[in-house]
């Protein structure tokens, strides 16, 4: 192009072709601008992940064409709308905006995502506001089921489907159903809701209703919901009402099972009730008289009857002697025996038994029933059959501190005193002596029938041996005797013929300055011997050191000779009781010596004199 070609179209005004229409019309900028305005007006500002009401222009096997007022439309996949199967053109859906444009320029929307966003945002609010929602079961889970709820999976728990227990969960799936939501996990988007708290809320108006109107005293009917243990459970139609076992029936019942079943319809009265807490107390023995006042006016004290036994306690048994009507047998009436016994040594549960009305208080509904009063009193003879002084053998059962108590039968006891156990033995306890079971021979002492006592001995059966000890232990002889027991003041020495004698500590000193031992045989000389007080006193010390005074008298001249203890000891085991042989040797003993006694009195010569108290010296030792 030459220079003056180009200064020519430089010269030249620059031409405006956004002033030419695609149809070569031209517009002024003015109209141009009122045009744009137009055409804005006309579209909608979106952005995307926004949710929108959009309206359905177009239906396709595969797609729905929905216009949310874009400068095009979106298309939404048919499977996002298979739960509304009446969709139609020109509904109305909510969207969600994934894409303005995709790579060939298509909006892409989600009724899907928009459904799930906008349904957690309402079931938030719903959950707020504590409002009742409509949701459809889809189907059965493990421990409840899943419903849609705004097209939100929700959990349906078991527990919660109604206000008594389901067993069958399939019979719900495809069902609408009302739900509160109950909980809500924000975390993991997890919904709970329950039909139960639907149920109760109407239940909970039942109940005031039927509450306000109840009266004690009032016959209703109801069904038998549930049965446990304690009592049983009835629906009076919304609300629920215990009856107790204990007026289930006048009888005794183990279970209430036994009288109602499930589902079963009863009359009930109504004992108590609650407005607060909403309790109900119900009786069924009620609708019928109580059996004490069918009891016959003839039944007295001292008539036999009948009955079983369907309590047992330590202190008696119940009999039941009719439905409804019990005795009670205390255990003291069940024997005549005096022991310390529970009721289950005599009865069990179920056992049929006779008894004697001992007493009866209609007013109280009470009676007291008796066994024993239907076998002879062992006590009624007693006289007859343990007199005075005469012999028997006993058991031991019971020890004390002061005797021991033997049962000669059953019902007929008896006490032996400690003292009465030996004549010559120092007895601390009564275990000491004998053993519980084992036998015992007695000799009764006292009897006391008005308070039923027997006082019984047993070393009454043999001869009092401290008449015959009085010869044999003479003061300052000598005798054979072993040490038992040591203690602080002395000790216990068994002298012959199974009598025990005291030595003070004193006198256990022994010739070599060292004291006597427990179980060493040494000599020991009579210091003293009481009968009434049933004492010996002796002395070691005294057999080798005669200097020694008496006890209770002067001191003696030191005699010239001394006598040693015997170098040798040995052991000897302690006799439990003195035994008749020992009592029938001092016997023989004591008419010897009576028969020298008489032989001395007699005149003789000087010299017969001497040679028979010298016999008498020799036989006393």
């Amino acid at each position: 192009m030459s220079e003056e070609t180009k200064q020519g179209a430089a010269s030249q005004p620059e031409f405006d072709w956004s002033t030419v229409s695609k149809r070569g019309q031209n517009y002024s900028k003015e109209e141009q601008a009122s045009l744009s305005s137009m055409y804005e007006q006309t579209l909608s500002s979106v952005a995307e992940h926004e949710i929108l009401d959009g309206k359905v222009v177009h239906l396709t096997p595969k797609d729905v064409v929905v216009n949310i007022g874009y400068k095009s439309e979106g298309v939404v996949p048919r499977t996002e709308f298979r739960y509304n199967a009446g969709l139609a053109v020109g509904d109305m859906v909510e969207v969600y905006i994934d894409q303005l444009e995709d790579r060939n320029g298509q909006l892409l929307l989600s009724h899907r995502k928009a459904r799930a966003i906008r349904a957690w945002d309402r079931v938030n609010e719903v959950h707020a506001k504590d409002e009742v929602i409509t949701g459809v079961i889809k189907c059965r889970t493990k421990g409840g089921l899943i419903a849609d709820v705004f097209g939100i999976e929700a959990f349906l728990p078991g527990s919660q489907i109604d206000v008594k227990p389901i067993r069958d969960y399939d019979i719900y799936v495809g069902k609408t159903m009302e739900f509160k939501v109950v909980k809500i996990n924000q975390e993991f988007k997890n919904v709970v809701v329950s039909h139960k708290i639907l149920l109760e809320e109407e239940l909970e108006e039942q109940k005031k209703h039927i509450i306000s109107k109840l009266e004690k005293g009032q016959v209703l009917e109801g069904i038998v919901k549930n049965i446990t243990s304690y009592g049983v459970f009835v629906d009076l139609g919304g609300v629920d009402g215990l009856i107790h076992i204990t007026d289930i029936s006048w009888g005794r019942i183990n279970h209430p099972e036994e009288v109602v079943n499930l589902d079963e319809k009863i009359n009930v009265v109504v004992l108590d009730y609650d407005d607060e807490k909403r309790r109900i107390a119900l009786g069924l023995k009620q609708l019928s008289a109580h059996p004490w006042e069918a009891l016959s006016a003839e039944l007295k004290d001292g008539d036999k009857v009948k009955g079983k036994v369907v309590v047992l306690a330590d202190y008696g048994a119940f009999v039941e002697i009719a439905p409804g009507v019990e005795g009670l047998i205390h255990v003291s009436e069940m024997s005549w025996s005096q022991h310390l016994r529970t009721a289950h040594d005599f009865l069990k549960i179920g056992d049929e038994v006779e008894a004697v009305v001992l007493s009866i208080d209609r007013e109280e509904r009470k009676m007291s029933l008796g066994m024993k009063q239907l076998t002879t009193d062992p006590w009624e003879n007693i006289e007859g059959k343990y007199p005075q002084g005469s012999r028997h053998t006993a058991v031991v059962r019971n020890f004390t501190n002061y005797g021991i108590f033997v049962e000669l039968e059953e019902g007929i006891d008896g006490l032996i005193h400690i003292s009465d156990l030996s004549w010559t033995k120092k007895i601390k306890h009564p275990s000491d002596f004998t053993k519980i079971g084992e036998k015992i021979e007695v000799s009764v002492l006292e009897i006391d029938t008005t308070n039923r006592k027997l006082s019984l001995g047993h070393k009454q059966l043999e001869e009092d041996p401290w008449e015959v000890f009085a010869t044999v232990f003479n003061a300052d002889e000598k005798h054979k005797g072993t040490v038992l027991e040591l203690n602080d003041k002395g000790g216990i020495i068994a002298l012959p013929y199974g009598i025990e004698g005291f030595a003070p500590m004193k006198h256990l000193k022994k010739e070599d300055g060292s004291k006597a031992s427990v179980d060493e045989q040494l000599d020991f000389s009579i210091l003293e011997f009481s009968k009434d007080d049933k004492k010996i006193l002796v002395s070691h010390t005294r057999t080798w050191d005669e200097s020694k005074p008496e006890v209770g008298s002067e001191p003696r001249p030191k005699a010239s000779g001394k006598s040693k203890a015997p170098a040798s000891t040995s052991k000897v085991q302690k006799a439990d009781v003195t035994t008749l042989g020992d009592i029938s040797a001092l016997s023989d003993l004591k008419k010897e010596m009576e028969a020298t006694e008489k032989e001395s009195a007699k005149p003789k010569s000087k010299a017969k004199s001497k040679k028979a108290d010298a016999a008498s010296d020799e036989s006393a030792e």
